[in-house]
This record gives C-alpha cells, structure tokens and sequence, in this order.
C-alpha cells in the first residue's frame, strides 16, 4: 500500500486556526489605481464591516479539517487568511509537496518560507519528501509541451494525489491547494486535478472556489508585500524555467536568477500590491501562453525547429516593440 513520507515541522498546538492573521487595508490606494483594485478594496472594506473575512469562500459541506496543499508562501496567504477566518472549520494544515520546482536552491527558498510563514501564524506545516526523479519518470515525452499543457495536468495530479492521500491516512475533510490562487494557472485544470484526486478516497471532498478573484488577488498581494515574499520568476519545473527564460530572450528582458538579493528583473521581493499585481496582469499571462502554445506546435519537441521559431518569435516581438506593443514582466 502506498503511504505518504511527510513530517509536521510545526507545532500541532489545539486550536490551530491562526490567530496572528491581521493585516490592515496597507497604504492608501494612489488615485491612478486602477478600478479592479479600487472595487477589489471597497468589496473586501464591506466583507470586513459586514462581520469579517471567511464568509464567502464556504467550505464543502460536513468539511471541518482541511490539508491545503501549497506550492509557495505567495500563493498561500490570502487562501490561509480566508480558511482561517471561517467558522465552520476547526483546523487548517499546509501540506507542501512539490518535487517539480528546480534547481534544489529555489526549492529550498519556496519551502523555508512557507514554512516560517506558516510557524508565524500558528499554522501546521506538512514538508513532504522531495520526490523528483519519480517526477521526472513521470513527465517523461512531455519536456515540450506546452505550460497549461499535458505536462502540466499530469504535474497537478502527481501533486493532488499525494495531497489527498495524506489527507485520507490522517482524517482530513477536505483538500485544496494554492495553484488556485494564481492567474498563471488555468484554475479548471487545476479543480480538475483536485476532484480527481478527492474522488480516490471516499468521504474525501475537494474544495473548489474562485480563488483568482479581484477581492483574493488584491488580498495575496497585499499580503505578500506585508511579508516582503520572495518573488519568484517562474512556475517552478525545469522546463518552465527554460521556456520562461527564452520568452524573456525573446522580449529582451534578462533570465531568470535564481536566489539572491537581486531578481533578473524587477524588485527580489513583493513591496508594492498594485505593482505586483499588475506583472500578473491578463495582457502579461495572456502574451506568455500565446507565445508556448504557438512555439509549441510549430516545434512540437524537435530542439532544431524550436530554436527557429524562438527567433521568428523574437524578430515579431522587436518589430511589436518599435510599434509600441511590449508587455513585460513575468512573475509567477
């Protein structure tokens, strides 16, 4: 019978909702804001004045433990604060399980900090074995496709199945996770990936939810900027830092780096929400899966044609740039 290698790394205290959640609304918006983030605050102002956060995202039916799988400390905040807050639930735990992120270094970093972040609100942290060479077989034939491709959906259910069967060896409710959050992520695909893994074990539910709307994505950015997260450059796979670093060739702007104080571009840690949200914004996501799926089936998985099409793709992309048409950034 397979069984999940994890280890609690934080104390299991009872209660252990978080008690240490409590951010103010940061500086006041500038009055360029734009409008989302504007109705965003004004919506989230209302939810507090009306009794508090917790009350629009409703777990699933009879759930009252949840192991909330994450994939980095970014995209746990706003999910933790809102599970947290509500008051059907009486115990919310992070299960972090991603041998996808490379190199070793930058899966280090995503984990120690998600794990002080999680140590700091009184949150139990679940640290999972690092299993990449069973993830490596498992991608095996996809090292081209596409993000948001094959590739991808595999990589969501070797993470959810391991979520889900920790949850069901250890008598949680409910699993979730953190891919959710992002707009980087084709939140189906992710639900997908969800449901089947819940679908396993009896009794086991999957939490579904609109994790990527206005109200969450102005909450995860304030507070990352609150936390001064690291800000990571990439999904986390090797593959992904490669075809995150040629699009950013493509583009002109420069790779990747890895750690450090410095970021390949742009600010190493979340400071400012509007500015952070706005390298998350759809006309960057949109650009990004533009150019894979396009590089993908003119290359397919032939390392010749790929490089042509990178450099069709980058002389479009100077000719664009003279018109004025750049976007830029691509934080994850």
């Amino acid at each position: 019978k397979e069984r999940s290698v994890c280890n609690m790394t934080t104390s299991t205290k009872q209660p252990n909702k978080s008690t240490n959640l409590s951010y103010s609304e940061g500086a006041a918006l500038p009055s360029d804001a734009p409008d989302w983030a504007v109705a965003a605050s004004e919506r989230i102002k209302t939810a507090r004045e009306a009794g508090g956060l917790g009350q629009t995202a409703i777990p699933p039916e009879g759930t009252k433990r949840v192991l909330l799988h994450s994939c980095c400390a970014p995209c746990s905040g706003a999910m933790v604060e809102e599970m947290c807050a509500s008051e059907s639930l009486d115990e919310v735990v992070v299960f972090f399980y991603n041998p996808n992120i490379h190199p070793r270094k930058e899966y280090e970093i995503r984990k120690e900090e998600n794990k002080r972040f999680c140590e700091k609100i009184n949150v139990p942290f679940i640290d999972c074995d690092y299993d990449v060479e069973n993830w490596y077989a498992r991608m095996k034939g996809m090292e081209y496709d596409p993000e948001r491709g094959h590739r991808c959906t595999e990589c969501f259910d070797m993470r959810m199945e391991r979520c889900a069967l920790y949850a069901h060896e250890h008598g949680f409710d409910a699993i979730a996770t953190t891919n959710a959050t992002s707009r980087w992520k084709d939140a189906k695909q992710v639900d997908d990936s969800g449901f089947r893994a819940a679908a396993r074990y009896d009794g086991l539910k999957y939490w579904a939810y609109d994790w990527q709307s206005d109200e969450m994505t102005m909450r995860k950015y304030q507070i990352s900027a609150n936390e001064r997260f690291y800000k990571q450059e990439y999904c986390g796979c090797s593959y992904s830092l490669r075809d995150s670093n040629d699009w950013r060739k493509a583009n002109g702007i420069p790779k990747i780096q890895i750690g450090g104080e410095t970021a390949g571009l742009g600010d190493r840690y979340f400071s400012d929400p509007l500015v952070d949200a706005q390298e998350e914004s759809q006309d960057v996501v949109d650009e990004f899966f533009a150019q894979a799926n396009e590089l993908a089936e003119a290359a397919g998985k032939s390392v010749s044609e790929r490089k042509k099409a990178l450099k069709v793709y980058k002389d479009r992309r100077k000719a664009e740039a003279c018109d004025g048409k750049v976007n830029g950034l691509n934080n994850w």
